[in-house]
């Protein structure tokens, strides 16, 4: 089969390697109908995830027919269309217990793409397939439920719900990219009286508006801590959501937010921030990192099956499943693009 292979920091191909087979009786083999690529796939180009090792399929996110399953498996069979999570979960340690998927002990976590071979393949091994893939309703479209496999979770765990989001609340989303959109979404399921969409591409600005921010500032021309002591009578955002993965962004979450806020960072940092704790060990700021769980993913599901979430619209660019380094090429210059996911497709 087809797959897309890293091998080595800003080297990739599409090209031939083993078909996958259940190795473990609790696996299953899908047949990959669609997948997407992900900001993490691009850190991992950039060499910032070292413990991704040359000559593995990328990719943890996609919406398949599963093809066979392991003897243990009981909540799948041969035929039917499941949502592939990017968090694998034995469902038995301590972390799984606690609905920490992320964390799992016994061999899951983050590992499509990561630690094993992922998804932008024509088939995909997925370990843990009861506790890994969700069932997606009959006569849907598969682009709307594979945006569940990590940007809608994602931020809607690690920023909407870490940052505490409540109503009324003025949230500044610092990053506009799949994951800000994502965070914009999730925030308005708890009617804050603000969000402010900051980022330094106009065109990402143009989708924030449509997602649902009320207010937009490019931070590439104008202040934004400014604009924020003025809307905030001095006093900042009740939550900033970091939504980049670089220093600068993550520094600015801090000086936007207010005393006794919440910064929640969702983006996947490759270099050192500086906390400048001489400022912030006085205001009662609350900081939380994270790696998503997708225990939301149940929840999020009815909310996109009941047509509440319109998770078709973050697809913007879409190529079959065979033109990977074109979709990558578009992904990669999502400033000058506008992408903001792209589908491929079988």
């Amino acid at each position: 089969m087809k797959a897309l292979v890293y091998n080595g920091p800003g080297t990739m191909a599409w090209e031939e390697v083993p078909m996958p087979v259940v190795q473990d009786n609790t696996d299953a083999v899908v047949r990959v109908d669609c997948t997407t690529i992900c900001g993490s796939d691009l850190h991992i180009l950039k060499g910032d995830v070292p413990e991704v090792t040359e000559g593995l399929v990328l990719g943890h996110e996609a919406v398949g027919t599963v093809e066979s399953v392991g003897s243990a498996v009981t909540t799948v069979i041969p035929g039917d269309r499941v949502l592939v999570s990017c968090i694998s979960a034995c469902g038995r340690c301590r972390y799984c217990r606690q609905a920490r998927y992320g964390q799992c002990l016994g061999g899951g976590g983050w590992i499509l793409g990561h630690l094993v071979d992922g998804t932008q393949a024509e088939y995909v091994r997925v370990p843990f397939a009861d506790t890994s893939t969700y069932k997606i309703p009959e006569r849907s479209r598969d682009e709307e439920f594979l945006m569940l496999a990590d940007i809608l979770p994602t931020a809607y765990e690690v920023g909407v719900l870490n940052g505490h989001v409540q109503p009324g609340d003025t949230v500044a989303v610092v990053g506009a990219g799949p994951i800000g959109l994502s965070a914009i979404v999730g925030a308005l399921l708890y009617s804050p009286s603000h969000i402010i969409a900051i980022d330094v591409a106009d065109a990402r600005l143009d989708a924030a508006k449509l997602f649902g921010a009320d207010l937009m500032v490019n931070n590439g021309r104008d202040d934004p801590i400014a604009f924020v002591r003025a809307l905030t009578g001095g006093l900042g955002v009740d939550v900033a959501i970091e939504a980049v993965g670089v220093p600068a962004t993550f520094e600015l979450c801090t000086e936007l937010v207010r005393a006794g806020g919440h910064v929640a960072n969702i983006g996947v940092h490759g270099k050192p921030a500086t906390l400048h704790l001489e400022r912030l060990w006085t205001r009662d700021v609350t900081i939380t990192t994270g790696l998503v769980d997708t225990y939301s993913t149940p929840t999020l599901l009815r909310l996109v099956a009941s047509h509440q979430i319109d998770a078709a619209r973050f697809a913007t660019h879409h190529f079959g499943l065979h033109d990977m380094m074109g979709a990558y090429d578009v992904y990669g210059r999502a400033a000058d693009t506008g992408a903001v996911k792209v589908v491929l497709t079988r």
